[in-house]
């Protein structure tokens, strides 16, 4: 298949978000300021979710940091999130690209990025560069938001650019071209967009060190070890993706997941069982809405600070596929008890992968009851979809280590 190179498309991210609109709220300079966004302000460990440059380079604080380990300054402003306003700022700013691009170019990545393909805009607004510059004018004018773009022939090299290039010099642009010179180069490979941090180990036991090692290896090896994920690593590593505009940029990446951490310790394992029942149940919802079922389940935990962190991430694959909550629930106990280093909790993740269409799914002659189940959990569904998520909860979401009836007040985990 041939490679195209006419095709323009940007990845703009807006930088410092949260920080940024913080302090727009506030009438502040992001760039001036030492600011810090915090999950919850009456809870000490709550995490930092966003920093201005002067808190990062000042004060070292940036995302992740919890809120006790701030210094005690004046200069020092903490702020609460307002997470509908930060979304009410993202959906406003897509209606401002949309005035130099149709609403089909445009893929909201995220609530701080999008991708939008400027193909053929030269004829409306001029060369590629004045438009970008016009777009980032109108951001700061508008929004006072600072933002970065990477363009490039394909979402993955636009994307490339922003990261490895754009949010240190504000545009940068891409082509095939470069990829020996500007991609080749990146190490570690969690530095490249699409390779985790297991990936890379597993990259590394190969002797794959950097992206141009990666495109050095031969594809049936990768292919023979990966599946369809090495066919995509080597393509990627040559720059080449085609995907749509909007399309997962790895093939087989979608799933179904739910990642908390929580606002204490937790010790006991009824209580660490009360918060993964309501997660599992979460993601069976949201694979029936979809009409998928999965065959892998994957649990993963962060134990507290105060045990000096560490945590277990482990996955299993079932002899069948479903999305019906206690299976999966099932499934992550059996996992805990075998994984779980008695150590108190403060993170937990469950997703649902290797995923295929409900209509995959066997009903078992021993059985009787599966699909009166499914039925049981749509109504449920149902339900919540119209009178909201806390309209039918199973028992433990009332007990005291439940958290579902406390996260339906917020937006994105946050305050609203």
């Amino acid at each position: 298949m041939a490679i195209s190179s006419d095709r323009l498309i940007a990845c703009l991210d807006m930088r410092s978000f949260y920080a940024s609109c913080a302090a727009a709220d506030n009438g502040l300079d992001v760039m001036q300021e030492a600011i810090a966004v915090i999950g919850n302000l009456d809870q000490k460990g709550s995490v930092v979710l966003a920093a201005s440059p002067r808190m990062k380079k000042e004060f070292g604080v940036k995302t992740g940091t919890r809120l006790f380990e701030i210094p005690d300054d004046s200069n020092i402003r903490l702020i609460e999130p307002k997470m509908k306003f930060f979304v009410d700022i993202s959906m406003e700013i897509t209606r401002l690209i949309n005035q130099y691009v149709p609403k089909e170019a445009i893929h909201v990545y995220s609530v701080d990025e999008c991708f939008f393909e400027l193909s053929g805009t030269e004829k409306l607004w001029g060369p590629l560069d004045q438009t970008i510059r016009r777009i980032q004018d109108d951001l700061l004018d508008l929004f006072q938001l600072p933002s970065a773009v990477g363009i490039g022939p394909n979402m993955l090299l636009a994307k490339l650019a922003l990261d490895l290039e754009a949010k240190k010099t504000g545009v940068a642009t891409w082509t095939y071209e470069d990829v020996p010179t500007k991609l080749w180069p990146v190490t570690p490979l969690s530095e490249m967009w699409g390779i985790g941090r297991r990936m890379e180990q597993n990259l590394n036991a190969m002797g794959i060190f950097k992206v141009g090692d990666l495109a050095k290896t031969d594809l049936r090896t990768l292919e023979s070890r990966f599946g369809v994920m090495g066919n995509q690593l080597y393509c990627h590593s040559h720059g080449i993706d085609y995907s749509e505009l909007g399309a997962p940029l790895i093939e087989g990446q979608v799933s179904y997941g739910k990642g908390q951490t929580l606002y204490k310790d937790y010790v006991k394992t009824e209580d660490i069982f009360t918060v993964m029942l309501e997660m599992c149940e979460d993601v069976a919802r949201r694979a029936r809405e979809a009409g998928k079922v999965g065959k892998t389940v994957h649990l993963s935990m962060g134990y507290s600070k105060d045990v000096f962190g560490g945590g277990f991430s482990r996955s299993r694959t079932m002899d069948e596929l479903t999305n019906e909550t206690l299976k999966i629930y099932n499934l992550c106990q059996n996992l805990f008890y075998e994984f779980h280093e008695d150590k108190p909790v403060r993170h937990i993740a469950v997703s649902v992968t290797n995923l295929e269409h409900e209509s995959s799914m066997q009903l078992s002659l021993f059985e009787e009851r599966k699909w009166k189940k499914r039925k049981l959990g749509s109504a449920m569904d149902l339900i919540r979809k119209k009178y909201g998520s806390t309209a039918i909860l199973r028992a433990v979401s009332y007990t005291e280590a439940g958290t579902a009836i406390h996260r339906s007040n917020l937006l994105g985990g946050h305050k609203k």
